[in-house]
């Protein structure tokens, strides 16, 4: 049995920092944008990365994906909004077999609407509290950890 290699007492403390500052930066986001426009942080990301795709349509396997969600948090995020009317699910164009989530209009026009806000709320909370560096050191570490578990995915 391999011998575990525990952290040491600076490891601990930054992997704490790391634990209870996501975890607060989440919070705070999801809180700015609940209360300035309705929309939830992960239905933010949906239209966003929806925004992004051609005819703003994915596969909602895509989707999920992209979101690093699974398929069922996605179903449920996709099925509450679109009860608000901003995304429909429809059949692939591709082949006809998959699901596709499409922006409705009224959904551009509420992400165009949100936009704004949300960054103003990422500026406050994070990107001018730390230096152009410091967001630059986090940014590639966390490249660096998303390609590793990309690499070595959870069983």
């Amino acid at each position: 049995m391999p011998t575990t290699r525990w952290l040491d007492e600076s490891q601990q403390r930054h992997w704490r920092a790391l634990l209870t500052g996501t975890s607060a930066l989440f919070a705070a986001l999801n809180h700015d944008l609940e209360a300035a426009t309705g929309l939830a942080l992960n239905e933010y990301e949906v239209l966003v990365r929806l925004s992004e795709a051609p005819d703003r349509t994915l596969r909602m396997s895509v989707l999920a994906e992209g979101l690093v969600h699974s398929r069922s948090r996605v179903t449920h995020t996709v099925r509450r909004m679109e009860e608000q009317g901003i995304v429909r699910r429809q059949r692939s164009s591709e082949d006809g077999r998959g699901v596709e989530c499409a922006m409705t209009e009224k959904g551009w026009e509420v992400l165009v609407a949100a936009a704004p806000l949300h960054v103003q709320s990422v500026r406050d909370r994070l990107v001018d509290v730390v230096s152009r560096e410091e967001l630059a050191t986090i940014g590639e570490a966390f490249e660096r950890v998303a390609e590793r578990i990309t690499e070595n995915p959870p069983s």
